[in-house]
């Protein structure tokens, strides 16, 4: 007879035993206790001072069971802290490894008091005084087990959060794929760690463990030390491979062009000036410089000797007439640093994106005529808007078509319209470096002074001409700088001062700083509110003493404008310092000038930038919902679009509620973080969140909701969300509405040139492919959202643009012909549709009364020809059988042949333009010639040639010329970027005329 099952239905007899003086009795009450918890916790909970006693009393052998017992009925009375007590307190009978929600609660509040004793720890250097060696031990255990059971992204990502970077080091070396779990490392890095010196500590790190390596990751190697600033260790990187093989110089120029796409001015030229440097120590030591009687200039041809043609001779022959062998090692090393330093000053990739925009443009002329002729001539917001459209639509491609053929329509811009108008064409030519300064020459000051010409056009050809030089502007500081010096009008001033800025962008130049400083002491408040934001673009980022300069310069003056410019410089200066920047974001955001705390919100959103930091979205939120400044509310929301930028995802979530304030100010500001964050990616919920605010009954409000979308959805287009649609048929709309506010139309007008920038064929993205911050988009979209006060300030949109674009290149940095493979619909990615003439007429023209007797008339006629046709189908002539015939084949083509299939592939050629949402369907054809050094789906890509000995074809990509495309020389927009080669010019024409207005 089976026994009966004991079933407990109270445990009270247990709770009693404790009480007895037997240490027997009270062991088989805990262990019974134990395992019943779970289920008569509250009876339990009870008795906690006699479990709590046991554990106290240092003479009962069972201690840890007591405690485990206390720990549970803590945990389920919700006191967590006194649960993770006690089961420190358990020891080895505390399982890491169970599954229950008690263990696995309990060891996550234990990570998290580890990391946070471990954080404060780090700064006040007391770990040993503050670390319990209980929690300690435990949470080794758990980090031990993952490696052990092979869970090593789980135990990195521990290791990460609790600051244990031995183990994390230990887990990476244990893994099998090592090369995956270091990138998985770096992106821990970037995503979660919110503290800047903890995330160097990491990187360096994770440098040590690449640098063991057999094969290093030297791509990753390089970014790594891009973010630390050890510019000396990347340029000795680069410095060996150029000296390897073919394959290594290849894998040099990809490091290259990677570290040039994250826009680090100053880092770039600290890599560059140190490869001068290790080339010089290496010249010094070679046989070349120390053979006697060996002319200087010729170690000079020597050194700089094309390489195709030393490889044909190995000899220089001497003064004497004896030879002197060269090496071809050192000669083919001499071609290569002259590339790589090319690729370093952008010069390289700023001549291919120019060459690919221009032969791929294709933007819709149509669109603009449509927008010019709507436009009143008197509305001069309008007129501008316009003229900016026009720039940021072609922006990059040089074609000025549009202006050549409207130029009685542009005279029309006066003062600073002019000024504006002027510094489009830098927007145009934007990358134009060998030519900018004599493309501009018609309207800059002559010979360094201000000439007869209008002050306006001249400060806007100098502004011009550093959106043209933005970031790479070496070849042109020095002009700027004397134009600065002898300029005398405030207008001209502004122009250089924002010029200046643009083009030394990051580099600290302290020369120049003088320079601006001193126009910014003459007091004037248009030339000082340039000069703020100019000193502001000169040293961003390097967190310099001059911002405490600024701030106090800013308190002594009267001027608004001034303020307003040295408080945006000021969070210029602080860009992406994080934490470092905290006490001037303190002083700036509880300042009484609502300007100054104005410019502690863009502190906070340029300071914090893509780290989603927790603690900076807070205080944004504070004061979005609690300033009495409509200005800084509106900027504090605005500024969650910085913080958020690496998780678009997350922005309209949080910003759902602010988007339905009563505040218009703060539903502006709204709508422009998301199109900040989500720009470019065309994001549903970005789109559904802005949707409703385009019909907002506040005009500014609309506008601001039309250029968030156009920032969405650029790169979007029909097929891949037909949204996209009906925002293109509403822009229009809104444009061609007569009763519409100037400040929607201004807005729809600015969307319009955004949704197309750069000839269709640019996106706006803040970060490179390696997750580093591209800072010079993320300043211009910065500096972009000031046209609210200023709208010269629009064009700085241009600066974060990006080219969408795979673009191959053999080892001479040439474009050979090759395929690869769009695993995707061609429709879901192609141009948006080009827009005709007779659409164009037809939205444009005013719907026809007709009369009632008309329609009658109508009516009747059309009954009388449908009889005669019947009579006429009764009995057909043979005529009238071919005429049937005919109309069927006309009316009925889509009937009697069926359209087909669409094929759900494509096959681009080099270059091609691939779209972000088209990169994850990038693949490289098996068997083809060319093999990428690195596998990217888009940007710079250096193939390596599997077939060296047959010939390359290559694509023809010719330069546009000073000044691209006229009138006759532009192709129609049906005809631009049908094939992938470049369009030649044969003839220079001349700039456009300098335009006056004559009344």
């Amino acid at each position: 007879m089976a026994a009966a099952a004991v079933m407990v239905s109270s445990a009270g007899s247990l709770l009693a035993m404790l009480q007895e003086p037997a240490p027997e009795l009270k062991l088989h009450a805990l262990a019974s206790l134990n395992s019943l918890v779970h289920a008569f916790w509250p009876e339990i909970s009870t008795s906690v001072p006699a479990i709590e006693s046991l554990y106290e009393d240092e003479e009962f052998d069972q201690r840890q069971l007591a405690a485990v017992v206390a720990s549970k009925v803590f945990f389920y009375l919700g006191e967590l802290n006194d649960a993770l007590s006690y089961a420190l307190g358990a020891g080895p009978l505390f399982d890491v490894f169970d599954d229950s929600d008690y263990a696995q609660t309990l060891l996550a509040k234990a990570l998290d008091e580890y990391s946070t004793i471990r954080s404060k720890a780090s700064k006040a250097t007391e770990e040993e005084e503050t670390m319990d060696p209980r929690l300690e031990a435990i949470v080794e255990r758990m980090l031990d087990k993952c490696i052990l059971d092979g869970k090593y992204q789980q135990a990195m990502g521990m290791a990460v959060e609790c600051r244990r970077l031995d183990k994390l080091e230990g887990a990476v070396s244990q893994c099998d794929n090592l090369h995956g779990a270091l990138s998985y490392c770096i992106n821990l890095s970037h995503q979660y760690v919110h503290h800047r010196e903890y995330r160097f500590e990491i990187l360096q790190r994770l440098v040590k463990i690449y640098q063991t390596l057999i094969n290093p990751d030297l791509l990753s190697i390089c970014q790594c030390l891009m973010f630390l600033g050890e510019p000396e260790t990347v340029a000795s990187i680069l410095d060996k491979l150029l000296s390897g093989n073919k394959d290594d110089a290849l894998l040099a120029f990809q490091i290259a062009f990677d570290l040039v796409e994250n826009e680090n001015q100053a880092f770039l030229l600290n890599v560059r000036n140190h490869l001068d440097a290790l080339r010089s120590r290496a010249s010094a030591s070679t046989d070349l410089d120390s053979r006697p009687g060996l002319p200087s200039d010729q170690t000079a041809n020597a050194a700089n000797e094309p390489s195709g043609d030393v490889q044909m001779r190995d000899d220089v022959t001497m003064p004497n007439g004896s030879a002197l062998t060269v090496d071809p090692n050192e000669v083919a090393y001499a071609d290569r640093l002259t590339k790589i330093k090319g690729i370093l000053s952008g010069e390289t990739s700023i001549q291919l994106t120019l060459q690919f925009l221009y032969s791929h443009n294709r933007s819709d002329l149509l669109i603009l005529k449509t927008i010019k002729q709507a436009v009143e001539t008197r509305n001069s917001v309008c007129h501008s808007a316009t003229i900016c459209s026009n720039a940021i639509m072609h922006a990059g491609t040089t074609v000025d078509t549009f202006l050549r053929e409207n130029l009685e329509w542009l005279s029309r811009a006066t003062n600073w319209a002019k000024f504006s108008a002027t510094a489009g064409l830098g927007v145009i030519h934007r990358g134009h470096l060998q030519q900018g300064r004599a493309l501009m020459a018609p309207y800059l000051p002559q010979n360094g002074a201000v000439g007869g010409g209008s002050p306006y056009s001249e400060g806007g050809a100098l502004y011009a001409l550093g959106l043209i030089h933005a970031n790479h502007g070496e070849g042109i500081k020095q002009f700027l700088r004397e134009s600065l010096r002898n300029a005398s009008s405030e207008v001209v001033q502004h122009g250089a001062c924002l010029g200046l800025g643009l083009a030394a962008l990051g580099t600290a130049d302290e020369e120049i700083c003088e320079d601006i400083k001193n126009v910014l002491y003459t007091d004037s408040a248009v030339a000082g509110e340039a000069a703020g934001i100019g000193m502001g673009l000169l040293m961003v980022g390097t967190a310099s003493e001059k911002a405490t300069e600024m701030l106090a310069y800013a308190h002594d003056t009267q001027h608004e404008k001034i303020i307003r410019g040295l408080s945006l410089g000021i969070a210029l200066t602080v860009y992406g310092r994080e934490e470092e920047a905290d006490t001037l974001i303190e002083q700036m955001t509880r300042d009484q000038d609502p300007i100054l705390r104005y410019g502690g919100m863009y502190a906070l959103a340029l300071a914090y930038r893509g780290t989603a930091n927790n603690k900076a979205i807070h205080q944004l939120l504070h004061f979005a919902v609690s300033d009495v400044s409509d200005d800084v509310r509106r900027t504090a929301v605005l500024a969650l679009g910085f913080v958020l930028y690496n998780e678009p995802e997350q922005t309209p979530r949080i910003v759902s509620l602010l988007s339905e304030s009563y505040n218009p100010h703060v539903r502006y500001g709204a709508a422009l973080a998301v199109g900040i964050s989500c720009a470019g990616t065309g994001l549903s919920e970005a789109i559904s969140l802005l949707e409703p605010l385009m019909s907002d009954v506040v005009d500014f409000v609309r506008q601001g909701a039309l250029i968030a979308m156009a920032m969405v959805m650029i790169q979007t287009n029909e097929s891949y969300d037909s949204r996209v649609g009906t925002f293109r048929r509403q822009l229009e709309k809104i444009i061609l509405d007569k009763h519409e506010d100037t400040m929607s139309k201004m807005g729809a007008i600015l969307a319009s040139g955004i949704l197309d920038a750069g000839g269709r064929n640019v996106t706006i993205k803040l970060k490179s492919r390696s997750k580093h911050d591209k800072l010079t988009a993320v300043v211009g979209l910065a500096v972009f959202t000031q046209f609210w006060y200023w709208y010269p300030l629009t064009y700085f949109i241009s600066l974060a643009f990006s080219p969408t674009a795979l673009i191959g290149l053999n080892s001479d940095l040439k474009v050979p012909k090759f395929e690869f493979l769009s695993n995707a619909k061609p429709s879901l990615f192609d141009y948006p549709k080009s827009t005709t003439q007779q659409a164009t007429t037809a939205s444009v023209k005013v719907p026809t009364a007709i009369l009632s007797t008309y329609a009658k008339a109508k009516s009747r006629a059309k009954k009388e020809a449908e009889s005669k046709a019947q009579e006429k189908a009764a009995a057909p002539s043979s005529e009238d059988a071919s005429a049937a015939s005919t109309s069927m084949q006309v009316d009925g083509a889509a009937e009697k042949k069926a359209p087909e299939p669409e094929p759900t592939f494509q096959i681009l050629t080099n270059p091609a333009r691939v779209v972000p949402a088209q990169e994850k369907f990038i693949k490289f054809l098996q068997g083809s010639r060319y093999e990428p050094v690195k596998a990217a789906p888009s940007g710079f890509v250096l193939l390596r040639d599997l077939k060296p000995t047959e010939a390359e074809e290559l694509v023809a990509t010719d330069a546009p010329s000073t000044a691209a495309t006229n009138a006759s020389a532009a192709p129609a927009p049906s005809e631009q970027g049908s094939g992938s080669a470049a369009m030649a010019v044969d003839e220079e024409p001349q700039p456009p005329q300098p335009f006056e207005y004559t009344s």
